[in-house]
């Protein structure tokens, strides 16, 4: 279940760019593939190139300081895991 929702948000994300890089003068399958790879991140840097900056910059940052979040969470998980819980 969990893996679906990532790539749903994926799919989401690569739609809008689908739709909206035309409207800008930019590549549609260029943004779509860059959003469905690299999801929040993507879109955030397409917002600051399309010159909605403030909230492109807002999008990315919060993405990465999730993704720092999210691999040391992991990194607690498997030193917990390799030593022990006591």
């Amino acid at each position: 279940m969990e893996g679906s929702f990532g790539f749903i948000i994926g799919i989401i994300l690569a739609i809008f760019l689908f739709i909206d890089a035309p409207k800008h003068n930019k590549s549609r399958w260029l943004w779509a593939i860059l959003g469905f790879i690299f999801g929040p991140i993507a879109v955030g840097i397409y917002l600051i190139k399309t010159g909605r900056k403030v909230l492109g910059w807002i999008v990315t940052i919060v993405s990465i300081l999730l993704y720092i979040i999210l691999i040391f969470l992991l990194i607690v998980a498997v030193f917990l895991m390799s030593n022990g819980f006591s």
